[in-house]
């Protein structure tokens, strides 16, 4: 394959301000890896950094990335030309006291970003090639001949699920609130009950309730609905929720989700990534009540091995959640349009290669 010196980007210029420009193909070392760019998922931490302007630009977003190695450095051993993988920017070192606590997220080596298009780097998946430096490469996955490009993509968000569950610690048989059936509610929902677990889903739109019972929710309940206290206090039972997950950014839901878990329980954070905001919280329900609140935040690469079996095997079949595409000329659409969720759109894809290269169905 014929490689460009350069290429097309989405190019992040500041607030709301995104360009497609042509910017240079990425030089690669002889330890990394150049990936053609096939899909790459919107990702809700994206859009914020977009909208807030929470770093400064220019840079090339994207994160959630599949494609194929159209150049491997002298060095690399494990990766051939041609070969279909879904990328992973972020991996720690594995060796630091944080990561011997499993606080891999916290590793200043996890902190830094492994994947780029140019710049400084972001993920880059937003533009045609990406380059794929050595220390991420122990994430970097190989895509099964009958799976999509589109479900390589998927890794990424689904490891952030699987890492979210097993932070909860929870045993079969256990009751849990999910708030939000968004496309991460939804991965929440069907890998607790693929774990064994009864969940009761929460939203707004009575569409993603009809989806949340066919992706596992023992119950749905509409947080709109008249006399929703009542209701959600009649599923949680007399004994309450073992955990609730709280999957939107509302310090409302995480309050009342955690008036319902039982004492000792657990109420899980996952989409409280906007600093510089706080609410009231009683302590006494942590002290006394034993209730434990929990954060989750980005990918465990220790979990890769089971979460392509769960993906690629289709166990978790994330097929389903995909339900808008936009070419590159399109990715500023398609990475705002996210930002305002109707009942109909769950995850967003943007597509940069042509169709031909999506893998078979």
């Amino acid at each position: 394959m014929r490689i460009p010196k350069t290429m097309q980007a989405v190019v992040y210029r500041g607030v709301d301000d995104l360009r497609v420009e042509s910017v240079p193909v990425p030089a690669i070392g002889p330890d990394e890896l150049l990936v053609k760019v096939a899909v790459c998922g919107v990702c809700p931490t994206d859009i914020k950094k977009i909208q807030y302007g929470t770093v400064p630009p220019p840079r090339i977003f994207g994160h959630e990335t599949s494609g194929t190695v159209v150049r491997v450095g002298a060095r690399v051993k494990k990766f051939s030309l041609g070969d279909r993988v879904a990328l992973h920017h972020h991996v720690p070192c594995l060796d630091c006291h944080l990561c011997r606590h499993k606080s891999f997220a916290q590793c200043l080596t996890y902190k830094k970003t492994g994947i780029t298009a140019g710049f400084e780097p972001a993920g880059g998946g937003y533009a045609e090639y990406v380059r794929v430096m050595s220390f991420v490469l122990p994430g970097v996955v190989k895509i099964p001949s009958r799976n999509t490009f589109e479900e390589g993509a998927m890794l990424e968000p689904v490891n952030t699920v699987l890492k979210g569950v097993e932070r909860l610690g929870l045993m079969r048989g256990d009751r849990v609130l999910v708030v939000g059936q968004g496309p991460i509610g939804l991965m929440f929902t069907r890998l607790l009950q693929l774990a064994g677990m009864l969940v009761v889903g929460i939203d707004l739109m009575n569409v993603r309730l009809k989806l949340a019972k066919q992706f596992g929710a023992a119950a749905t309940l509409n947080a709109g609905e008249t006399r929703f206290r009542q209701k959600i206090q009649r599923l949680a039972g007399k004994q309450g929720f073992d955990a609730a997950i709280i999957t939107v950014p509302s310090d409302a839901a995480v309050l009342e989700a955690g008036e319902h878990v039982r004492g000792g329980g657990k109420i899980l954070l996952f989409a409280h990534t906007r600093r510089g905001q706080s609410c009231a919280l009683d302590f006494s329900t942590i002290c006394m009540d034993e209730k434990d609140y929990l954060g989750s935040y980005s990918s465990d690469v220790t979990l890769q091995h089971r979460v392509k079996k769960l993906v690629f095997g289709r166990k978790m079949d994330v097929r389903r959640l995909i339900t808008h595409r936009f070419s590159l000329q399109e990715a500023a659409m398609g990475i705002e349009t996210p930002a305002s969720p109707q009942p109909y759109s769950l995850k967003f894809m943007i597509v940069i290669s042509p169709t031909r290269h999506l893998g078979k169905k």
